[in-house]
């Protein structure tokens, strides 16, 4: 989503600079936690990557969350710790499964280091992100802290099997969104409201947020692989294709395919034969069969439907700016 300029005009740059003393106090507690006496590694590590210009998106929902709630107390800053715990966990885990070796425009661990130090380093980024959990003294937090991380590897192992399926289908796809991107965020908005001790209502129109924006920023990341412009991405075009990920544009355009266009994806997809000029005719059939376009008005509803969950929230600034950051997130495909 690009750095911050001098003018603070986009809507997640607004909630750090309203959230800035808030946020000193989450990156402090993350450099106290992710100490380590006896493994320096373990700091080198998570450091390379938290210090790496994210855009720190899920705690900074577990803050807004809290404060549009009228939270008073202090665990909101563990909350947005551990939820930026979970997330780096999940990244370094992420790369050696992918092989990456590159994130954020910067090598990854796994290419630094090793495969075994950002597998060892995300676990131990999972275990202290339990021990902040436990810090809150909620029940009702853990269970849903605990609940997305079960999720989210339920999802990322459904992916390996579901990425290179042709019989995968748009409710396999969600399924796999919902554990891959939305069940964190999700999570990371819910806890907010249920630390407050908010409402039952306001605390399921957060959650429901954030499975919305979830699912939105994920099929708008899958939808600029194949549509997007690479000087703007920093990444080339076709990526999920050649690396035979099913994203929801695919699954649309094999759902329509006749006999030999589905033998085309079978072979490049499923069988990984992918030859010179393949990149170009499956978005050429994406085209044909409307799948941008269709895949476009999907982000958009689920746009629409963070937008629609912030309803039941009391009147506050920051609610505003989580509906703006709803159209924001897809603003890029429109």
């Amino acid at each position: 989503m690009g750095d911050q300029g001098n003018i603070v005009t986009k809507p997640q740059d607004a909630l750090a600079n309203l959230l800035s003393k808030e946020m000193a106090q989450v990156n402090e507690l993350i450099s106290q936690r992710m100490a380590s006496q006896y493994a320096p590694r373990i700091p080198e590590v998570t450091a390379h990557l938290i210090n790496a210009g994210g855009k720190r998106l899920r705690p900074l929902l577990t803050l807004a969350s809290a404060s549009i709630c009228g939270y008073t107390g202090g665990f909101h800053i563990h909350l947005a710790a551990t939820v930026e715990f979970i997330h780096t966990a999940t990244l370094l885990h992420d790369d050696v499964v992918d092989e990456s070796a590159q994130r954020r425009g910067r090598p990854t661990a796994n290419l630094l280091w090793d495969n075994k130090s950002s597998i060892l380093v995300g676990d131990y980024l999972f275990s202290r992100a339990f021990q902040l959990m436990v810090d809150t003294g909620s029940l009702d937090v853990l269970a849903i802290l605990s609940n997305a991380s079960a999720t989210i590897a339920e999802g990322e192992v459904l992916q390996l099997s579901a990425s290179r399926d042709l019989s995968t289908n748009e409710e396999i796809y969600l399924q796999v969104v919902r554990g891959k991107t939305a069940a964190l965020f999700s999570a990371a908005t819910e806890v907010g409201g249920v630390i407050a001790n908010a409402p039952k209502a306001v605390q399921t129109a957060l959650f429901n947020y954030g499975d919305a924006l979830g699912i939105a920023f994920q099929i708008v990341d899958d939808l600029l692989d194949v549509s997007g412009d690479p000087d703007l991405m920093g990444k080339n075009i076709g990526d999920d294709f050649r690396e035979r990920k099913l994203t929801l544009p695919f699954i649309k355009a094999v759902a329509k395919s006749n006999a030999d266009e589905r033998a085309f994806w079978k072979r490049t997809i499923e069988k990984g034969d992918q030859q010179e000029g393949d990149l170009a005719r499956a978005l050429e059939l994406l085209k044909t069969h409307h799948a941008i376009e269709d895949t476009r008005q999907d982000a958009l509803q689920w746009s629409r439907r963070a937008q629609d969950a912030l309803t039941p929230l009391p009147d506050h600034p920051m609610k505003a700016l989580l509906a703006t950051l709803a159209t924001y997130v897809v603003e890029r495909i429109t």
